[in-house]
């Protein structure tokens, strides 16, 4: 994400799980992106008990899924099922990618920067709300019958 050409400043956090260590110092942050392992269920789980640190407001279009390993579904412990339920529960997108294979993973860095910049207000006519609507109307109709 950092090789990314990006008009404002971009800082990356990389957490294991939340709440985050507090810090006087800390950013703004403008977008949590949950990264979910496909073949640990550890990650799922980890994933699961960090989403209950997150303010409420974040869930309006501040908050996505990055669901990794899409591509090997033989080595799967989390079904791609689980994860879209986590993410239709949310009310957040979801994204699914394999970021062994890197023309994928410049994709989905590229995908990642321009969701943060609209989320962080960087662009003109679009909210992190209208980001969301956009994303949901994508997803599959028949979500609720998972």
């Amino acid at each position: 994400m950092l090789k990314e050409d990006c008009a404002s400043t971009l800082k990356v956090h990389l957490a294991q799980s939340l709440p985050l260590p507090s810090d006087v110092n800390r950013p703004r942050i403008d977008l949590i992106v949950f990264v979910v392992n496909l073949h640990s269920k550890y990650s799922l789980q980890n994933v699961e008990k960090s989403l209950h640190h997150v303010d409420a407001t974040f869930f309006l279009g501040k908050v996505g899924f990055l669901a990794t390993g899409a591509g090997q579904d033989s080595h799967c412990s989390v079904h791609q099922n689980t994860v879209l339920k986590l993410a239709h529960t949310y009310q957040s997108p979801l994204l699914f990618c394999d970021l062994e294979v890197e023309s994928f993973r410049a994709t989905m860095a590229q995908r990642l920067v321009r969701m943060l910049q609209i989320c962080a207000g960087h662009v003109p006519g679009i909210s992190a709300l209208n980001l969301l609507s956009l994303m949901r109307s994508s997803e599959n109709p028949f979500l609720e019958d998972l």
